[in-house]
């Protein structure tokens, strides 16, 4: 049986993203307690995580307030370390990444590299990044629906222009299909539409670009 869940997120936060993603998909229910990460609360790193970031998760009971968190729940942090344990959590009910070896190694191959060189010629010829929509799509997904609200919005460090002129090019050459039709899929998910707030990214940015 699953136990209490609390997720403490931030809407501006892509690792927290992914694992919201995780947790919608899933099913399971869950509290969430946003952290402003400008102003964390003093209980946040004695009580939940001592590095004082987000994503972070409590699991199990007793369920109490998120913001007084039960020293007899389980304390997770780190972002992929979350998405791997919900999927493990709905295993045998909802799996959102496949049980054989090579498959889930093929799913984390699939986000180191992409992450990490935004490979977008790692993905298959249609579908999600490994076949069905797993945590491999959660753990790319919020990173690029950031990066198309700056480019589309001409946020960013360049210069003037240069965001929206990118942001035609993904949009309107050939070459970029593939990647256009994933970029869709995952984002016309009700997971995704529930979780991503962009007007809460766009009023960040520009007030970091302002300062």
């Amino acid at each position: 049986m699953v136990e209490q869940i609390t997720l403490y997120s931030a809407k501006i936060c892509p690792w927290a993203h992914r694992t919201e993603l995780a947790l919608k998909e899933s099913g399971l229910d869950y509290k969430r307690f946003g952290v402003d990460l400008q102003n964390r609360p003093e209980w946040y790193a004695p009580k939940v995580d001592p590095a004082s970031k987000v994503p972070a998760l409590a699991y199990g009971v007793p369920d109490t307030d998120p913001a007084n968190s039960s020293p007899n729940s389980t304390k997770l942090a780190e972002s992929y370390v979350l998405i791997e344990f919900i999927a493990d959590l709905v295993s045998s009910t909802k799996p959102l990444l496949r049980s054989y070896p090579v498959a889930r190694a093929q799913a984390r191959f699939f986000v180191e590299t992409f992450t990490s060189k935004f490979a977008g010629n790692l993905l298959p010829a249609e579908g999600y990044a490994v076949g069905e929509w797993s945590i491999a799509d959660a753990a790319v997904t919020p990173f690029l629906a950031r990066a198309s609200v700056a480019l589309k919005n001409d946020l960013g460090a360049f210069d003037e222009g240069k965001g929206i002129k990118l942001w035609e090019t993904l949009q309107n050459d050939a070459k970029y299909a593939r990647f256009r039709k994933y970029l869709e899929d995952v984002t016309k998910r009700d997971s995704f539409k529930e979780t991503f707030f962009e007007d809460v990214i766009v009023g960040t940015y520009e007030a970091i670009l302002s300062a």
